[in-house]
């Protein structure tokens, strides 16, 4: 995914109301702009880390700048998780994701339940193929980690594609790391206890684990690699 148009630096100065940031611009000029992600963004959230703006042109939105990207040290993390199940169908459709090529068909925001809806449904001649996608942000020593704050939707989701894998359907759990400066995946057991534990659970019930690494640069974002998981 390549940006279209050049995105604007600037300093984060806070993010705060989950959805809200403040930033300092290069020419000085404090605004408050959207922050698309409802997570903790533990260790991408540091004052004074370096960050990268969209601007929309939509003359009717509040907020016209959109945090996209945030600098851990030499690493730009992307954070934007409104583009995380873009980037997964635009690997999907490259072949970058040897797991799930040659499918037959993807829709997207799959209804599977009353109460909760999956990412991505593929169908590979009679076989149908859920798929659930994670945007991890956060790392520590080396390792990335999901969830950055306690998710009982993202356990939810987890329960779901069990279900649909006892119904003879295959489900996977899908964690795209938005950083290069990791080399594995766990669960953040720390974080949300209960999500580690199902996450083992229901693989064990035969959910597939699926993590692959993004690079994210100011130009755009793809992803690269899988990574290897523990759990």
């Amino acid at each position: 995914m390549i940006f279209p148009v050049p995105l604007e630096p600037g300093i984060l100065l806070k993010r705060y109301k989950r959805f809200l940031a403040d930033i300092e611009l290069e020419n000085n000029e404090q605004v408050t702009v959207h922050c698309p992600n409802s997570g903790s963004m533990l260790s991408c959230s540091a004052p004074g880390s370096p960050v990268l703006l969209s601007r929309s042109s939509n003359p009717k939105r509040k907020y016209p700048l959109t945090l996209e990207m945030v600098r851990h040290g030499s690493t730009w993390i992307g954070i934007n998780t409104s583009l995380t199940n873009h980037l997964v169908v635009e690997g999907i459709g490259n072949g970058q994701i040897a797991e799930l090529r040659n499918a037959d068909s993807i829709q997207r925001e799959v209804k599977v339940s009353q109460a909760s809806r999956l990412d991505v449904m593929l169908t590979k001649g009679a076989r149908k193929i859920y798929v659930e996608i994670k945007s991890c942000t956060l790392a520590e020593g080396g390792c990335a980690m999901f969830p950055d704050a306690v998710t009982a939707r993202g356990t939810r989701h987890l329960r779901e594609l069990a279900r649909l894998v006892g119904q003879g359907a295959e489900g996977i759990i899908f964690f795209l790391v938005q950083r290069l400066d990791a080399d594995s995946f766990r669960p953040a057991a720390h974080i949300d206890p209960l999500y580690a534990e199902t996450l083992v659970q229901v693989h064990r019930q035969g959910v597939q684990i699926l993590t692959y690494q993004a690079e994210v640069l100011p130009q755009g974002i793809r992803i690269v690699c899988p990574l290897p998981f523990s759990l």
